[in-house]
């Protein structure tokens, strides 16, 4: 036979991995994505071989790096939408994305990187954005959500909640909450309200 079993890492090969990923999940949350993969190397005690030897490509680390917060991107969505009133499933959403941005820097440059319509849109971001537009499609049907709400209109308002800077994490997020209760009072439906302007062929930067 000429196939073998893929073998698994030695305990200090695994020890460098798990300490390449913790150092990488503090440097991307604190400066994002831009971070030097040597800094991150660095943290972490080990060779730039060593670093490129598990992750070839900072694509790479990104992916594994923030497995765990895309889960949680999941259980965060999945939560919105199974609660039966759509309108305060999306505000769930809304308010928990905005104050995991606040802690993490990073996840939010790699969720936001492939948006909107890029080649390398992954299946785990397009599952998450799926089921956010599902979800908005409910709250508009109970005439909660605004008729002429539109995907990207969350993004923006992402976008703009990534702007905010605070000295401390703690500090962040209070601003990020009091700007998602500002969102989502700007996406709720009323009667006197004006409508926004016509969607335009833009493409978000990010």
């Amino acid at each position: 036979m000429t196939d073998r079993l893929p073998q698994p890492l030695r305990s200090d090969a695994m020890d460098n991995r798990e300490r390449v990923l913790a150092s990488a999940r503090a440097l991307f949350a604190a400066e994002g994505l831009d971070v030097p993969m040597r800094k991150i190397a660095r943290r972490a005690g080990v060779g730039p071989a060593t670093l490129y030897r598990r992750f070839p490509t900072k694509q790479d680390l990104v992916t594994a790096a923030f497995a765990e917060q895309m889960r949680g991107c999941y259980t965060v969505v999945d939560e919105g939408l199974a609660d039966p009133d759509p309108w305060r499933g999306f505000c769930l959403v809304i308010e928990k994305i905005f104050e995991s941005q606040a802690r993490d820097r990073g996840f939010t440059e790699a969720f936001m990187s492939a948006f909107p319509g890029a080649l390398d849109f992954t299946a785990d971001r397009a599952h998450a954005l799926n089921s956010i537009a599902e979800l908005a499609r409910r709250a508009k049907d109970t005439g909660h959500l605004r008729a002429d709400f539109v995907l990207d209109d969350l993004m923006l308002v992402i976008m703009a909640n990534r702007g905010i800077r605070a000295k401390t994490t703690a500090a962040g997020v209070a601003a990020s909450r009091r700007f998602a209760a500002l969102a989502i009072q700007a996406f709720r439906a009323s009667a006197d309200r004006e409508p926004l302007p016509p969607v335009g062929r833009w493409e978000l930067v990010v």
